[in-house]
């Protein structure tokens, strides 16, 4: 399965069709990705990050409304699964 996570464009580094790259802040982590399928982002602005290259542009709302999602998939797993040896593959 692959997941994509939405992350804001923070400052460009290069804007070159075939290197571009930016930083791109995920809550408090900030990362360095590849920018070359979305050179029309601009700072301030949300993009779908998968494997380090961002893949789509994305509004703020959306963008919002999926981290909220994800923060409530990742507490309710964390939940399940602390101290529960039942979820274990056999």
């Amino acid at each position: 399965m692959c997941l994509g996570v939405p992350g804001k464009v923070v400052r460009w580094i290069d804007r070159d069709p075939l290197f571009a790259r930016a930083e791109i802040e995920f809550g408090a982590v900030r990362r360095v990705c590849h920018m070359a399928c979305v050179l029309e982002a601009e700072v301030d602005e949300y993009v779908i990050v998968h494997a380090g290259i961002a893949i789509a542009r994305i509004r703020a709302d959306e963008a919002q409304r999926l981290l909220s999602e994800l923060s409530a998939i990742a507490q309710d797993g964390s939940d399940d699964l602390a101290g529960d040896d039942s979820h274990e593959i056999r």
